[in-house]
């Protein structure tokens, strides 16, 4: 039996035991759900920058903004909140439309 030590979505378990396979999961408490939570925002990071093609990619973005959500709730939030902050940011700092490649300051 393959070991996997790793958040799943919540369907993973109905669709496992569909397929007949056995499983163990177990409920993380907050502090180590917070911290897989990081870790698979890595690894969905890590396979968005590996996708070859743009379905691929937005495929891992779906991802990303999954666990996005689920972080921001961890956080006593919410994702609109987030996009308001975002937004806020955007309109004092700019957003990543431009393209501008800092190179260096000199002073």
């Amino acid at each position: 039996m393959p070991t996997y030590n790793k958040l799943i979505r919540d369907k993973i378990p109905e669709i496992i035991d569909s397929t007949g396979s056995s499983f163990n999961t177990r409920t993380l408490n907050e502090k180590e759900y917070i911290q897989e939570l990081k870790k698979k925002l890595n690894e969905e990071v890590e396979e968005y920058q590996e996708a070859k093609t743009s379905p691929e990619a937005l495929e891992e973005l779906a991802d990303i903004l999954e666990l996005l959500h689920a972080l921001s709730k961890v956080h006593g939030s919410s994702i609109d909140t987030v996009e308001k902050v975002r937004c806020e940011k955007a309109q004092e700092k700019g957003a990543f439309e431009k393209r501008i490649f800092l190179e260096n300051v000199e002073d």
